[in-house]
């Protein structure tokens, strides 16, 4: 098993001295999906809902919370930002909203937990603007799909 960097030889958690790594540049993308009754993506997909636009809405609040990910994760480190992008696509198979979020750098550590806090903020957003007409949403399967960069080079989900 791999060592866990946010542990000291004590087993105190500390946040990772990144200092001697390389600035190289660094991209993750993740994504995951919020559940919902068809009536609801109906809603949605046809800009019913009361609060407004929800798509626009939720993709706006993922880039900002990408950009607030050290805020929110003690052990993160604020990193400058090149990119944030989100997708999110009415999908009536699921029932539900897919969400994916693309996050770049050039730094010393990757972008991975800014992309899942996208994709994460983005779904609750989601919830946040339709709960009115479905409290049982159901949000998942958030998870990285690839990540590359830095010295453990590329990972993609299989």
């Amino acid at each position: 098993m791999a060592r866990l960097t946010h542990f000291d030889n004590k087993g105190d958690a500390h946040m990772v001295d990144v200092s001697a790594k390389p600035v190289t540049a660094r991209i993750a993308v993740a994504c995951g999906d919020i559940k919902m009754a068809p009536e609801t993506l109906e809603i949605i997909s046809k800009g019913q809902a009361s609060k407004g636009d929800v798509l626009a809405v939720a993709r706006l609040a993922g880039i900002m919370a990408a950009k607030k990910t050290a805020d929110l994760i003690p052990l993160c480190h604020p990193l400058p930002i090149t990119k944030v992008s989100l997708d999110l696509i009415a999908d009536p198979d699921l029932p539900g909203i897919r969400v994916e979020a693309t996050v770049k750098t050039t730094g010393q550590t990757g972008v991975e937990m800014e992309a899942l806090t996208a994709v994460s903020t983005a779904c609750l957003t989601v919830y946040d603007m339709v709960k009115a007409a479905d409290k049982g949403m159901v949000i998942g399967h958030i998870r990285v799909i690839l990540k590359d960069g830095g010295k453990s080079g590329r990972y993609e989900a299989k």
